[in-house]
């Protein structure tokens, strides 16, 4: 007889939106390179990082919309999706679980306007419960994503161009007592949405209380990147933020950025310092680093460094047509799948290193289609799709 595996509950709050996606935008063409920025902070572009679109219609002294036609030749976003940290990490961890019985509820606001219609309709067709996505006053966030998949010797990079819109009046007020009795909680890319974002330390605080399992998978904070650029980013008041989060998901400059370092190693040992549990740093197409304290709900981790998927990065190599759009955000969303798994057979210690061969698969897998989110016609079809690289991937590890 197969042992009953417990229900997990997984709410998330943070950053959704409507991506326009523009591919194949050369990076080093003479329309893009009008509006590369001077410096950190100015308001134009750089690969790889956010600017907000009304600093960047100050950069480039233009109407934002006739720029980006300048940028794009005049082309429409080769398509719409459902985008944001938050989001695409959440729906891809509900729709990895779907039938298993867990819920996974999503926070958040949408705008009344049209855009926020189309992703309410989008979203309720899918298996993440959008019950507490609130109607909010103002136009529904939106990012303008432009990618040039040969950058960086063909591996690829994006620019992101964001309207917070809507999620400027999203409150913690919101936040209900089924958020706080979940079994794990999500923060994701709360930058993009000021007040949760700012109020980050009290709501860790308030989650670890209550016996939740916290995450945190940030997003590139240009609001406080442009207030002090020689300044270690805040996380909600103080540092005590950081010991009361579980599993910190990052990329390398933002690990520099948030810990006011440097260099990646003494940025790590700054988050070890500071009490949180374990944090995971991707680097594109690089090792991830990570490691999980002694302390921690995870077995412990020395600093170690995982690669990414060999049999998904031949792929992308032999000319599978790739984007990068949403790797991160899914790649968070498989560490959160794995940790829902593992709290299902109510193990003592969770193991880190097994998370990070899902979120690895995830994130890569993300690369064969177009934005973060991936559309099924049918239950269980991404888990299908995802289970061969995850065991390819299980036998590279072993062979290393």
């Amino acid at each position: 007889m197969s042992a009953i595996l417990k229900n997990i509950k997984v709410s998330g709050v943070g950053c959704c939106l409507l991506d326009y996606l523009h591919n194949n935008i050369s990076f080093a063409s003479e329309a893009f390179g009008d509006y590369v920025s001077v410096k950190d902070g100015d308001g134009g572009l750089i690969p790889g990082k956010l600017v907000f679109a009304n600093e960047f219609e100050k950069f480039s002294k233009q109407g934002f919309d006739a720029v980006i036609r300048k940028i794009t030749g005049g082309k429409v976003a080769d398509n719409t999706n459902v985008g944001g940290p938050a989001i695409v990490a959440l729906l891809h961890v509900a729709q990895l679980l779907e039938g298993t019985g867990c819920t996974v509820r999503f926070y958040g606001g949408r705008g009344d306007d049209p855009a926020g219609e189309y992703l309410y309709k989008i979203l309720k067709g899918t298996p993440l419960n959008i019950d507490n996505y609130r109607l909010l006053s103002g136009s529904t966030p939106s990012t303008v994503v432009l990618s040039d998949p040969d950058f960086n010797n063909g591996t690829g990079e994006r620019i992101f161009i964001n309207t917070i819109g809507a999620a400027e009046n999203y409150s913690p007020v919101y936040l209900d007592s089924n958020f706080f009795s979940s079994d794990i909680v999500v923060f994701g890319a709360t930058a993009l949405v000021p007040a949760i974002h700012d109020s980050l330390t009290d709501l860790l605080i308030k989650a670890r209380l209550n016996g939740c399992v916290t995450v945190v998978n940030t997003v590139y904070d240009f609001r406080n990147q442009k207030a002090n650029p020689d300044k270690k980013w805040p996380l909600g008041k103080d540092d005590r933020s950081y010991a009361n989060i579980d599993l910190l998901v990052t990329n390398h400059e933002e690990a520099q950025r948030l810990s006011g370092q440097k260099t990646l190693a003494k940025a790590m040992e700054t988050f070890r310092s500071l009490g949180t549990g374990a944090v995971v740093v991707t680097n594109g197409v690089e090792n991830i680093t990570l490691f999980a304290q002694e302390n921690s709900i995870f077995q412990k981790v020395e600093l170690n460094e995982m690669p990414v998927s060999d049999a998904i990065f031949k792929e992308l190599k032999e000319g599978y047509p790739g984007d990068t759009t949403g790797c991160g955000d899914n790649f968070a969303g498989g560490l959160i799948l794995s940790i829902v798994k593992q709290l299902q057979k109510e193990v003592s210690k969770l193991d880190l290193t097994e998370a990070c061969t899902w979120a690895i698969v995830s994130g890569g897998f993300s690369c064969f289609y177009l934005g973060g989110t991936y559309y099924q016609e049918r239950s269980g079809e991404k888990l299908e799709q995802i289970i061969p690289y995850h065991k390819k991937y299980l036998k590279q590890i072993a062979h290393d």
